[in-house]
Order: structure tokens, then sequence, then C-alpha cells
């Protein structure tokens, strides 16, 4: 069996494409649960993203900030 796709760079970009959706869909999961509106502008910004750290950071942010603006505060972004 040839597995050379899942060795290549198509397919690196394809898990790594999912990591983001995933993480884009883990930030909007998060605020859903602690109650927060979000409004369009941040879901936009957030779908829109495709920096894994940012990403990351908004994810830690969103589980602990006490407000949406705290969240995505341009204090790194």
């Amino acid at each position: 069996m040839d597995l050379s796709f899942y060795k290549s760079s198509i397919s690196e970009e394809i898990r790594d494409e999912g990591r983001l959706q995933g993480r884009i869909e883990d930030i909007l999961v998060v605020l859903e649960a602690r109650g927060f509106d979000v409004p369009d502008e941040i879901r936009d910004r957030v779908t829109s993203c495709d920096d894994p750290d940012l990403l990351r950071r908004w994810l830690t942010r969103a589980a602990v900030a006490p407000s949406v603006e705290e969240i995505f505060a341009d204090k790194d972004a």
C-alpha cells in the first residue's frame, strides 16, 4: 500500500487546515458555553484567522476572561 500521500505537503496542509478549523470551533464553543454574546464582528475575526498561535491565545483567554472584549483586546494581535 502506497502511503506517500500521507507524508506529502498537501496532506500536511489538509491536516493544518483541520487543526485551524478545530481551534476556531473550540473558541466559539467556549464563548457560547460561558454565555457570551458573540457579535458578528468577533465571529468573523475568529473564523477568518489563520494564525494557530493567535487562535491558541484566544482559546486560552476565552476560558478565563471576564468579557469578550478582554479576549480579543489587541494585546498581541
